[in-house]
């Protein structure tokens, strides 16, 4: 494994791991599991839609509504959802290794979409790292610490970036503040495609 390009806040960063020709392999496996598990709006808590679209692939898929936030075994429309594609599979394979991942969270931003500052903690074992996928638009990513109040750091992620949130950063909060419209012509109508493996159980 090669080392990070960067380290934010203890989150680990590499800078366009995946080239060009990868990532249009990779749009076209995602294209593939959300026809079969459409994206979908959210809501959080509040009942108030998220600025993100998502689906899921892999055993589990990530879910909010007004009961709150957690895991569910199948797709809101009820079909079960697909397998984690294998390029995604073999990027947590080089970064991360152990055991494999059982949620592979899909969310699409629209240039207006955006993801407050949260932590990843609706999982079993935080012993397990989390991945994460840049494809599309630049984003820019914010990395805070343990506490919502901690100071952060930003940095832009770029089309084939990957990060890692492990260790003492496995918990820290993080989020999306904007995105650069048409930085990237990936997805053709722009956007941002960002995936998150996760172990759940």
């Amino acid at each position: 494994m090669t080392e990070p390009t960067l380290t934010l806040n203890g989150v680990s960063i590499w800078k366009g791991w995946l080239n060009r020709a990868d990532q249009e392999a990779l749009v076209a496996d995602l294209r593939a599991v959300a026809s079969a598990a459409p994206l979908f709006s959210p809501l959080t808590g509040a009942g108030r839609p998220m600025s993100v679209r998502m689906t899921s692939a892999g055993r589990f898929g990530w879910y909010s509504d007004r009961s709150g936030y957690r895991y569910i075994d199948r797709h809101p429309s009820g079909v079960a959802w697909p397998p984690i594609p294998k390029a995604v599979l073999m990027i947590w394979d080089s970064l991360c290794g152990g055991r494999p991942p059982d949620c592979c969270l899909v969310n699409f931003y629209d240039p207006q979409a955006r993801m407050g500052l949260h932590q990843d903690r609706d999982e079993a074992d935080f012993a397990h790292p989390v991945l994460s996928i840049s494809l599309g638009d630049d984003a820019l990513f914010r990395v805070g610490g343990l506490a919502r109040t901690d100071p952060t750091r930003s940095v832009w992620l770029q089309s084939g970036d990957v990060a890692v949130l492990g260790g003492a950063a496995r918990l820290a909060f993080h989020g999306i503040d904007r995105l650069r419209p048409n930085s990237s012509t990936l997805l053709g109508s722009g956007g941002r495609i960002n995936l998150t493996l996760r172990v759940v159980t």
